[in-house]
């Protein structure tokens, strides 16, 4: 099986927060028969059985813990394919204020440069311009 690192890491990040914080299933998320990988081959099977592109994040978790909660559970083949985790990451007010001053500053950088570029304008000649006399044959 060939999935995105990104995708397992975050699948194995809730397991161990669960794992954590609900005593029951930290027993089976401890089953020595269980493993990440098996895990993941199983939530692409049943994501692949219902025929639909996206889900939720619960929806994925749920199928993971399910995975880890039955003991005679099909995993199906594995399957290669690619996975996209949409996260978003959530910025401190530090954070925020730093990335306004970099933008300002860059801003302020780059009309400074623009400002002070020195334009060559091309040196272009004239060409005569020839008018015909009215008196030459």
């Amino acid at each position: 099986m060939k999935t995105t690192e990104h995708f397992k890491n975050t699948i194995e990040a809730y397991l161990r927060n669960r794992a954590e914080t609900d005593k029951l299933f930290a027993v089976s998320f401890n089953k020595s028969e269980k493993n990440l990988d098996d895990c993941i081959t199983y939530i692409l099977n049943c994501v692949k059985q219902s025929g639909c592109n996206g889900f939720a994040d619960d929806e994925i978790f749920s199928m993971a813990v399910h995975f880890y909660d039955e003991d005679n559970i099909e995993i199906g083949n594995p399957i290669d394919c690619n996975i996209i985790v949409n996260h978003t990451i959530e910025l401190t007010a530090e954070e925020k204020e730093q990335a306004r001053q970099n933008a300002i500053k860059r801003a302020e950088n780059d009309a400074y440069e623009r400002m002070t570029r020195i334009r060559k304008r091309p040196n272009v000649q004239p060409e005569p311009c020839v008018q015909k006399s009215l008196f030459d044959e």
